[in-house]
């Protein structure tokens, strides 16, 4: 049996087919959940993106599932909700062949696995253009982006650009984006690589991630974006990151299927003193 002493913990990396790729969350797997505060410092601790902290629910197949980066919960992640997955399936905690149901601040989410690959399926994240021009300029002007297209979802901000070199070049000012009052910034632009429509960077400073490698919750914006200028409904993004990462997307109605696969890299035991 768990116990608060003596709490298993893995390090995974997300939209990736090797190690050191993708995207890292720890995963933390508890028989009930403790204080927020004891959450948060877990989260602080590994350093990592997010950290997802799963609970069985009362059906089979269900885990409540929260996710904190190193300084606060966040509504949603994608990332370490594949990292959850591939966790549980390799852990032989759930059955692979019913979809794993994950409860959540943003609803249920549920995810299924096809061989390797594992498929979240998240609401989608539309973007509007009703942008202030005054926040629009101070947005470009801390991406050191010249100009590009600036856009607006429920959670992030985001800048579409004419090319994918604007996006892989780009080099943030993070003291002046984190005081532009936002989650996240994601930063896009058509793909030129081969069998990928569109390439992305995401940038979450006032979240204590500076650039995150890979960002699922990202491309449930980003897909029906895309999808939308390129008239397809299957699309293959690329996030532009020092690691980099692929995030293959199907849109669904009003959410958006993001498979991709992922690889244990650590596991281990947290100690935690008795009070």
């Amino acid at each position: 049996m768990t116990t608060p002493q003596n709490v298993p913990i893995w390090q995974v990396d997300a939209f990736a087919d090797r190690p050191f790729t993708g995207n890292p969350a720890a995963v933390c797997v508890l028989e009930r959940y403790p204080d927020d505060e004891w959450l948060q410092n877990v989260a602080a601790e590994m350093n990592l993106s997010e950290t997802s902290f799963l609970v069985p629910a009362n059906e089979p197949n269900s885990f409540h599932l929260r996710w904190f980066t190193p300084a606060t919960e966040v509504d949603l992640c994608g990332h370490a909700t594949l990292a959850a997955a591939h966790t549980l399936l390799e852990q032989e905690r759930v059955n692979p062949n019913e979809p794993i149901r994950f409860q959540t601040r943003s609803g249920e989410l549920p995810c299924v696995c096809s061989g390797e690959r594992i498929t979240l399926n998240f609401p989608s994240t539309p973007a509007s253009n009703d942008v202030d021009p005054a926040l629009a300029k101070l947005l470009l002007s801390a991406l050191a982006v010249e100009s590009g297209e600036v856009l607006q979802t429920k959670f992030d901000l985001v800048v579409v650009c004419n090319d994918a070199n604007t996006v892989e070049s780009a080099s943030p000012d993070f003291n002046k984006l984190a005081r532009i009052e936002t989650r996240g910034v994601m930063i896009t632009a058509p793909s030129d690589r081969d069998g990928v429509e569109f390439v992305s960077r995401f940038f979450a400073p006032r979240c204590g991630i500076n650039e995150d490698p890979v960002t699922g919750s990202a491309h449930c914006c980003l897909a029906p974006y895309w999808a939308t200028k390129l008239q397809k409904t299957s699309l293959v993004g690329y996030q532009a990151s020092r690691r980099g990462g692929t995030v293959h997307c199907e849109i669904a109605y009003d959410h958006v299927k993001l498979s991709g696969t992922a690889v244990t890299v650590m596991e281990g035991r947290l100690k935690i003193p008795s009070t």
